[in-house]
């Protein structure tokens, strides 16, 4: 499943990104400890401070990255976007469409 993460550091972090921490490295191995594989690490500038994008097995291996991550605090704000498969997505709302009655 492919996987996208905005984020923001924490002030604390973004020290420790000053001071030399390799992110990319962090992040490559916070993938690979779920199953999963790195795309690409971007530090941007705007709203977000970086943007990954890769790849994890399932929705349990990604949830439990975030998890992990949220947890240790170094973060202020984490999105994480899944890549959705729309022909199923569109069957199930075609199917949830016929069968439900609006109120009113």
């Amino acid at each position: 499943m492919k996987v996208t993460i905005l984020a923001n550091y924490a002030p604390h972090a973004a020290k420790g990104l000053m001071q030399g921490s390799d992110r990319q490295a962090a992040v490559k191995a916070l993938f690979e400890s779920v199953g999963g594989k790195v795309s690409s690490v971007m530090f941007t500038r705007g709203i977000y401070d970086v943007v990954v994008n890769g790849e994890v097995p399932d929705q349990s291996a990604g949830i439990g990255m975030s998890l992990a991550v949220r947890a240790s605090g170094s973060l202020t704000e984490m999105v994480v976007l899944e890549e959705l498969d729309m022909k199923a997505v569109l069957a199930a709302a075609k199917k949830a469409a016929g069968a439900y009655k609006p109120a009113g």
